[in-house]
């Protein structure tokens, strides 16, 4: 069997894991993670598309989950209907995620960083001191979630199937991003972007239409989010968010598609989980984050891809070996028996 069917294969198994997951996980606790998990899964997909196939490291996306969930909160809160605030609320993210390109692209490396915090400070600021329209550190209540299809989604397995949905689906979209020539011109652009352009690629175009597609998916765990907590308050866009963000997308490993879905989970499976025993949880993550860059530097799952071809090489090798000395310990009993008959 080879790899690829292998990865195929865990893929099915762990989707399998994950849809039937409230049905023998019975504590609403766990049930409530596990949707954390998959919608923080959704935001850090949406940053891999500019960190790991763009090569663009941003500080700012935070802000941009924030808009959203402070977008569908005021507008429900003023009477809209849930659907037209989500639509508005993706709308005005793409708008802000447009305006986030136009300005960070104007540079690269360490001055994109420093653009895109210096615009999710502006986000967080927005929020915090605006306070007519944000409430500002009191934040703005989601009084109930919406019933799509008339589907009650209070209920944490109801929520947590919904969660998984969107999570499937935004699975498929980066796998086909991956795979598609958008894709492969995106990561020319990150390789080599002076050789693009000399090919007549329009490098700032191809960077700026992944900022989109990026920020697109990025909306989509917002409403997530606000639908889940029904609460958004300043912190939400500040600097420690898109800091946990971007951690679950190196930790896990950047430029693939299982990488910041593990990151997602250690990230909040220690905040949510091992918080309860241990009082200083980011300690414990500052450490498995430091491990995992010292002993896996590309990240945790190419790390283990690499360790499980070296074993199989190993195997493989030591297979071999003794393939070879059975042979040769056989030919030695064949010359000695034909010795011996002479």
């Amino acid at each position: 069997m080879n790899m690829l069917s292998l990865r195929n294969i865990g893929i099915g198994l762990g989707l399998l894991f994950l849809a039937t997951l409230p049905l023998w996980m019975q504590h609403p606790y766990y049930i409530n993670t596990s949707s954390q998990i998959l919608y923080w899964a959704i935001i850090a997909l949406g940053l891999n598309v500019l960190v790991g196939y763009a090569g663009l490291t941003s500080l700012g996306h935070a802000g941009l989950f924030a808009i959203t969930g402070y977008t569908v909160a005021l507008l429900v809160d003023a009477g809209f209907g849930h659907l037209t605030a989500a639509i508005a609320a993706i709308a005005l993210t793409l708008a802000a995620t447009a305006v986030f390109a136009v300005l960070a692209l104007r540079a690269t490396g360490i001055g994109f960083l420093m653009i895109t915090l210096a615009l999710g400070q502006i986000v967080w600021g927005i929020a915090y001191r605006w306070v007519d329209l944000t409430n500002g550190d009191n934040g703005v209540n989601l009084k109930v979630r919406p019933m799509p299809f008339g589907i009650d989604l209070s209920s944490p397995s109801a929520f947590y199937w919904a969660t998984f949905i969107a999570f499937v689906v935004a699975l498929v979209a980066m796998q086909l991003f991956v795979r598609s020539p958008f894709g492969a011109t995106v990561r020319g652009t990150r390789d080599q972007p002076r050789r693009m352009n000399a090919l007549g690629f329009n490098v700032w175009l191809i960077q700026f239409l992944a900022f989109l597609f990026s920020g697109f998916w990025c909306a989509i765990g917002g409403l997530l989010y606000i639908y889940y907590n029904q609460f958004v308050a300043p912190p939400v866009a500040g600097l420690q968010s898109s800091a946990e963000v971007l951690l679950m997308v190196i930790s896990g490993g950047t430029g693939t598609l299982l990488g910041p879905i593990a990151g997602a989970a250690i990230v909040i499976i220690i905040k949510n989980v091992v918080s309860a025993w241990i009082e200083r949880w980011n300690l414990v993550l500052g450490l498995i984050f430091v491990i995992i860059i010292s002993f896996m530097p590309d990240g945790l799952v190419p790390g283990i891809r690499r360790l499980w071809r070296t074993m199989r090489g190993t195997d493989a090798a030591e297979a071999a070996a003794a393939r070879a000395s059975a042979k040769l310990a056989s030919g030695q009993t064949d010359a000695k028996e034909k010795g011996g008959v002479q």
